[in-house]
């Protein structure tokens, strides 16, 4: 029953796994992360991918930066994880999975 909630809520999963690594977002930063999420219609991976991309960048949740992310993301129409890392890099990011370690 949990893997079963897990996937059909797999952001708010991720929430919770950062909180238990030490990231500890707020709960207006997790207001506003549903708030983007919604307001660019994206789906939970993408989502997911930006704030990871977020706290690589910024070491902390900068909820303009994530916006910005995500925004390009879902403007791109990126279909999935390897499409979304080869945006990244051509816009400059260097998305190195090891940098920060966040499942």
């Amino acid at each position: 029953m949990a893997k079963e909630l897990e996937k059909s809520h797999p952001l708010g999963y991720f929430i919770e796994d950062l909180w238990t690594q030490g990231f500890k977002l707020s709960d207006k930063d997790i207001h506003f992360i549903y708030l983007g999420k919604n307001t660019t219609n994206a789906p939970d991976w993408m989502t997911i991918k930006a704030l990871k991309v977020t706290l690589q960048f910024q070491l902390h949740f900068d909820g303009s930066f994530f916006l910005s992310v995500l925004e390009l993301l879902a403007g791109e129409q990126v279909k999935n994880n390897a499409q979304a890392d080869r945006l990244l890099r051509q816009k400059g990011f260097s998305v190195n999975k090891k940098a920060i370690q966040l499942n």
